[in-house]
Formats: structure tokens, sequence, C-alpha cells
């Protein structure tokens, strides 16, 4: 029986059985003022009216084993966003004890690091390419709590410096990311920060060459998934981003991987044109990759080298939609580089469909 209606069953026997006893109670007064001044009185209605209110009380003591938390029912603890939410399930029979039993997945955990931007940054550890675990920040931004039935998309943000988070390389990333949001420019995003791949000092100079040196895999994106409600891996919901010594790794994602993102914006790179086309060929067959590659006004070397890289795809025959964006200005680097991300933000909101 569905646990609604047991539940509705409950709540009528209480109210009967509470009215039955209070009425029986009434009877019995009368009866026994009837019995002092020596006048005739039929104690059958008290007697009938109690024996329901008992039977009633049975029926709600049976209901509430049923319908209320206890027996058959039990508390699963599940780490989440660095705290511990308490879950209900109902606990299946004993297996023989002969029988195998195998020891379900269990999920990594990450933990608070602090709140900039007005959302939450949170750490953990994910088994890399080689098996040895990495450290990947998750940011959640200040709608993830206001909106607890929604789920979000996802930008992925590489970092250019070989054991590092991009959060590290550019403390900024988040407020460009809330920025564009306030202004009603794009919708909340998740960001993830893998942690970069080691063995050089510049592992994005190592990307174009070697794909697979990305820093974002199957198992991240399932590890992401499985804590945080972000919408399903794959090019409608995930997008990537690099800024400074990054944005070569966002550009070969973006490139190789169109499959799995569907966007790719990178800030103030400076690029291998040639070794981006030849790593482009890896792509799957017919996909094309949409880039965007932004530089501030000022910034006459990024520039050159953003109009380099879509030459060299062009001549290159590879098939990808490649934007530059070059009108940016700002009194100071970090003002410039916030309303840059903030760009980039704008235009992966753009590329990515609406939910």
């Amino acid at each position: 029986m569905p646990r609604s209606l047991l539940f509705l069953l409950l709540l009528v026997a209480a109210v009967a059985g509470g009215w039955l006893a209070r009425s029986a109670m009434s009877r019995w007064r009368d009866l026994r003022a009837a019995q002092t001044y020596e006048l005739a009185a039929e104690a059958r209605p008290v007697l009938v009216r109690a024996g329901a209110a008992v039977v009633c009380l049975m029926c709600v003591s049976a209901l509430g084993v049923a319908v209320l938390p206890g027996a058959g029912f039990g508390r699963v603890a599940v780490r989440q966003a660095g705290a511990v939410v308490v879950a209900e399930r109902s606990v299946p029979a004993a297996p023989p004890v002969s029988a195998p039993v195998s020891a379900p997945a269990v999920p990594a955990l990450f933990s608070n690091v602090s709140r900039p931007a007005g959302g939450e940054l949170l750490q953990g550890e994910v088994p890399g390419p080689d098996g040895r675990p990495r450290a990947v920040r998750v940011w959640l931004p200040a709608e993830y709590k206001e909106e607890p039935a929604a789920r979000f998309p996802v930008i992925v943000v590489h970092s250019g410096t070989a054991g590092r988070t991009a959060d590290e390389d550019v403390p900024g990333v988040f407020d460009g990311v809330a920025s564009a949001v306030e202004l009603g420019r794009a919708r909340p995003f998740v960001l993830v920060a893998p942690e970069a791949p080691s063995g050089t000092g510049h592992p994005c100079d190592l990307v174009a060459a070697a794909p697979q040196a990305v820093a974002d895999d199957a198992a991240l994106r399932a590890a992401v998934g499985a804590v945080f409600r972000t919408r399903p891996a794959g090019p409608d919901s995930w997008a990537v981003l690099g800024v400074d010594d990054g944005a070569p790794c966002a550009v070969a994602a973006g490139l190789t991987r169109p499959d799995l993102y569907g966007a790719a914006a990178a800030v103030s790179g400076r690029y291998d044109g040639r070794a981006l086309a030849s790593a482009a060929g890896e792509a799957p067959a017919g996909s094309s990759a949409r880039l965007l590659l932004a530089a501030a006004r000022r910034d006459s070397g990024g520039l050159e080298s953003a109009r380099a890289v879509r030459e060299a795809l062009r001549e290159a025959g590879v098939r990808a939609e490649v934007r530059i964006s070059d009108i940016v200005q700002d009194f100071s680097a970090d003002g410039e580089r916030m309303r840059l991300v903030r760009v980039a933000v704008q235009y992966l909101a753009e590329q990515l469909p609406k939910p």
C-alpha cells in the first residue's frame, strides 16, 4: 500500500480514537453523576466508546510502525559539498553468509576551502590517468544553494602551471564568472579546476603535441557528476576555459574533443598555431569545434597569436568556428582580466544550449 495512504489512515485512526476516548470520558462522568443522585443510567454507551477507542489506538500503533522511520529503514550518510547529507533508503534483507557482497563505489570527498565571489570553493582528490590522486577544486555559485532542485552546466578551467589549479594561477577567475551572472550576461556555472599535470614547468606547452595530457578525463567527470548537481557531461552542458598560461590547454581541449565540450574559450594566451592545427586532427570525424580567443585591446602580442591560430586552422582545413575578441580595455591588469573572463563566460553561455 502506498505510504501516503497509510499516513492518511493513521491520521484518521488517531482523530477517531481521540474523539471516542473523549466521548467515553464524558459518558462516564454522566454515569457517575446519575449514580450519585440514584437516577437510572445505562453503562453500555460508555463501554462501546471505550472499546472503540482502544481499537483505534491499536490501529494507530500498527500504522505508525509501517509509516514512521524505524524497522525496515536505515540512514545512509553521503558526503556532498563539504557537508554530510542524511538520506533515507530501504535496507534490504541481509544476504546469506556464503553469498559474496561487492563493496559499492565510494564517491570522492570534497571539503570546504573558502567562499570566493559569493560562492563556495571545495577541494577533493580524484585519480589521474596515471592512477595517482590529483587535487580537484570545484566552485559552486551562490545560486547552487538558492536553487536546490537545479542542475548546473560546467566549465572546466585549466591551469598552465604544473601541480597547481587554475584558481591558484588566476585568483580572480571566480569573480569574473560571478560578475557575468550578476550582469545578466550568463547563467550560473559550476567551475571545475583540476590540478595541472606534473613533469614540466609549462604543461600546456605539451598539450598540442599530446592532447591526452589535458587534466580532464572520464574519472574526473564521473566524480563531479556523482557528488554535485551538474548537468550530464557532454557538449550540451560542459565547456572549457583557460586564462594566461592555461589558454593553450583550453584551445587544445576544445579542438580535439568537441564531442565533450560544446565550446572553448581562451584568454590572454600565446599559442603554437601549427601544433594546435595538427592536434585538431585527433578530433572525431565530422565534428566541429567552437573557439573564442580573447585578449585585451592593448595586448598586441596576444591578438597576433590568436589570429595566427585561426589562420593555421584554416590552412589545415580544420572545421572550427573561431572568434577573436579585442574589445576589452581597462586601467589595471586585474580589471582587464576580470572583464576578459566575463566576455569568455558570456560566450560559453551563448554557445551551450539552454536547458
